[in-house]
């Protein structure tokens, strides 16, 4: 069906460029939105990405820049969304509520929606009446910036339509990049939330000075605590040890480039929400997942301890020394 589709990009940082990348291996052509307008000149000029993933050459003449989002959905068949879930629905303003009608939207957005407290998946249902069978989730383990060094990577694609799936692999991957197919839409999505805000924790753990030894225990609790979540928000048989969820959960809990873990390694040392943010220059979308995921539980009451203590270290401004001692006691 999408076979000989055109294919559009939105977003411009760097899984939004490590995507590009990946696509230009396999496709004719990608129409890719970037928001700024230098960049894309800058773009044109030198081929590759001025802010992210410089490493990263691009081949400017299978790629079409476009600074407004909805000329580049318009003119596509098949959407990858790659910006941060605070940012989509900025991206998507005035935009009519039927440019999705028809098309085949896949979600890199590791994050979740702001106030609307939905999946990037369940926003695009509801608010855009995207059916469900055309949308699909890519999640990790993966960092962009070792796509871009094209150290080897395994990416899950899910979704309901297991054709769609199986293109989107076809489309993605390469020599460097392993592929493997899903139903668990709701699962792997809520899991890549999950496991953003148990990185801002073992973050500020680590410049608290809690050694390898705690970090450990906590790490097996937070696979635990991720597994109770969605078991029960969306309850279907899945092996919570699986790449998507635990190995997802490892690589943001312990690498360099993680900027979840990196946003809580600075609260932990007493920065303040806003300068940690200045600071990175990047969004930690665990901060959001925080205050969005126990809200949500307030509807499921499931045991979530180390996702609430992040909760009211960001949001209730707790000591972070005193809540992640309350949490030692809890976790086992």
């Amino acid at each position: 069906m999408y076979n000989n589709s055109t294919i559009a990009v939105i977003g411009e940082g760097s899984w939004a460029t490590a995507i590009v990348k990946l696509l230009l291996n396999n496709v004719e052509k990608v129409n890719w939105y970037v928001r700024d307008k230098e960049a894309i000149d800058f773009i044109l000029k030198n081929h590759h990405n001025p802010n992210f993933s410089s490493s990263i050459e691009l081949n400017i003449e299978k790629i079409n820049l476009f600074n407004d989002p909805s000329e580049a959905i318009l003119k596509s068949e098949i959407i990858f969304f790659v910006v941060p879930s605070a940012f989509l629905k900025s991206t998507l303003n005035g935009s009519s509520f039927d440019i999705l009608k028809d098309k085949f939207v896949i979600s890199a957005i590791k994050g979740i929606v702001p106030d609307e407290h939905l999946t990037v998946c369940e926003y695009f249902n509801k608010i855009y009446n995207v059916p469900l069978n055309m949308l699909c989730v890519i999640s990790g383990p993966s960092h962009a910036e070792e796509v871009a060094l094209e150290r080897l990577t395994y990416l899950t694609i899910s979704s309901e339509n297991s054709e769609n799936a199986q293109l989107i692999a076809n489309m993605l991957k390469c020599r460097y990049i392993r592929t493997s197919l899903s139903d668990d839409v709701i699962g792997t999505e809520y899991s890549s939330i999950l496991k953003n805000i148990m990185a801002i924790a073992a973050g500020i753990c680590h410049s608290l000075g809690y050694g390898d030894n705690f970090n450990a225990v906590l790490i097996s609790n937070a696979i635990q605590e991720i597994k109770r979540f969605v078991d029960v928000v969306h309850p279907i048989t899945r092996d919570i040890k699986d790449s998507a969820y635990l190995g997802d959960l490892l690589v943001t809990t312990y690498s360099q480039f993680s900027r979840n873990r990196t946003f809580g390694t600075m609260i932990g040392k007493g920065y303040s929400v806003k300068t940690a943010q200045l600071e990175m220059n990047m969004v930690a979308e665990g901060y959001f997942a925080s205050k969005s995921i126990w809200e949500i539980n307030k509807n499921y009451n499931v045991d979530i301890p180390i996702c609430n203590a992040v909760y009211n270290i960001l949001y209730e401004k707790i000591s972070p020394a005193i809540e992640i001692l309350i949490l030692s006691e809890k976790i086992r």
